[in-house]
């Protein structure tokens, strides 16, 4: 996968030569570069903002340096070759893990970082006659730039690319995956400052800890994001999802009483 990223802060995408997506990097597994978008000015500032028309609060970054970089994004492809430009910004569509697997299977997707108001409308206009663009929000906030978000994004993204997890099966059960949030973990040593682990840990019993691992997953997720159980479909659900669920009270399963004593608190 190759990714780009135009920044005017280039130093602050320097986390991604770290951890899993720096290993991947050196691995050849994630071709990425962070471009600076003042290389792109002719002026002795190396200006990238300006007044907005109609007046208020605020700068607005130029097109000019904008169109110069597309230009040369472009022309750096193989022939043919067209990146995915995303475009961070708090009025963009909703970023997600299913976005994010989506995004992984493309060849190359390339960060239009912006900074103060966001950029030239015109800017995003002309990128839409060259190439697929989507402004994406990871939030309902504003940030100082679209770096961060940038960096959320691109982490989220290339740890789905084959090879740069070395366990993929560690992929299948974390939130977000299927809808629900993942279930607590535990690690030796067994008991710490008097607090212990569920004894359905140490069983060994493999299905009794799947069935264990998904009631808790229920659970969390009823607590934190009742929002996504109430996205959840029934027919994805085996009687004792729905005795879970009923239990808590956040689902409409009547058709399924549950047995409150058969649902640990």
């Amino acid at each position: 996968m190759r990714l780009d990223i135009f920044s005017i802060f280039p130093e602050y995408l320097s986390p991604l030569d770290l951890s899993l997506i720096g290993k991947a990097r050196q691995e050849g597994l994630i071709d990425l570069s962070v471009h600076d978008l003042r290389d792109f000015t002719h002026d002795r500032h190396r200006t990238v903002d300006d007044t907005p028309y109609g007046g208020g609060a605020g700068m607005v970054m130029r097109p000019e340096p904008w169109g110069e970089a597309l230009a040369h994004l472009m022309a750096s492809g193989e022939p043919g070759a067209v990146p995915h430009l995303l475009i961070p910004g708090p009025g963009g569509v909703r970023f997600t893990q299913a976005m994010a697997h989506e995004l992984a299977v493309e060849p190359w997707l390339a960060f239009a970082c912006g900074r103060y108001e966001g950029i030239d409308e015109r800017v995003i206009e002309e990128a839409e006659a060259m190439m697929p663009v989507t402004v994406v929000s990871v939030g309902d906030y504003v940030l100082g730039g679209g770096e961060v978000a940038a960096l959320v994004m691109v982490e989220a993204i290339a740890r789905l690319v084959p090879g740069v997890i070395g366990n993929a099966d560690s992929l299948v059960e974390e939130s977000h995956e299927d809808g629900l949030l993942e279930y607590p973990v535990y690690t030796k040593p067994p008991l710490w400052r008097g607090r212990g682990i569920p004894d359905v840990l140490l069983s060994g019993h493999h299905a009794q800890i799947a069935r264990w691992r998904r009631d808790e997953r229920l659970k969390r997720t009823a607590l934190r994001r009742p929002d996504m159980i109430e996205r959840l479909d029934l027919a994805d659900l085996d009687t004792r999802d729905r005795e879970v669920l009923a239990h808590l009270g956040l689902k409409d399963v009547d058709q399924f009483p549950a047995d409150p004593s058969a649902v640990a608190d």
